[in-house]
């Protein structure tokens, strides 16, 4: 059994760079225009720091195939969009609708910002109300004469 596992383990790299040829899908020059303009737009599920253009990720090479196949069907940008949504939700999209759904992907780091900036105005007073404290209270003179004189 250790035998079979420790054999299949070693074969598993073999296993994943296996690739399957997709036919390739012609478009018109007017689809190649609308497909490099729809591409930027969308997010590499696997890197997700990349547009699906920019991707060599094995993931986003489906997905833009299958973005090619729906554009040479003659889908429209939202209606390709919204299947890609309706997949993969919206962190597909690299700008994605101000909703419910996104309000803290869209305000979060606005908030962020706004504590730090209240956390930092009360340390700032905390200070100031301490150093104010720390102070040394002006010497009365008279009171320090009497006290000397005594």
């Amino acid at each position: 059994m250790a035998v079979l596992l420790l054999a299949l383990a070693m074969a598993a790299p073999a296993f994943a760079q296996v690739t399957v040829e997709k036919p390739a899908i012609p478009l018109t020059a007017e689809q190649e225009a609308h497909l490099a303009e729809l591409l930027p737009d969308l997010r590499c599920l696997v890197c997700q720091n990349e547009s699906l253009a920019e991707s060599r990720a094995p993931l986003a090479l489906d997905l833009k195939y299958e973005v090619r196949g729906l554009v040479a069907s003659g889908k429209s940008s939202p209606e390709i969009k919204q299947y890609l949504v309706d997949r993969y939700g919206d962190f597909v999209l690299f700008r994605p609708p101000f909703d419910p759904r996104t309000w803290l992907l869209w305000l979060g780091p606005f908030a962020l910002v706004l504590l730090a900036l209240l956390v930092l105005m009360r340390q700032i007073r905390s200070s100031r109300r301490d150093a104010a404290a720390a102070a040394p209270k002006p010497v009365d003179d008279a009171a320090l004469k009497k006290l000397l004189d005594e």
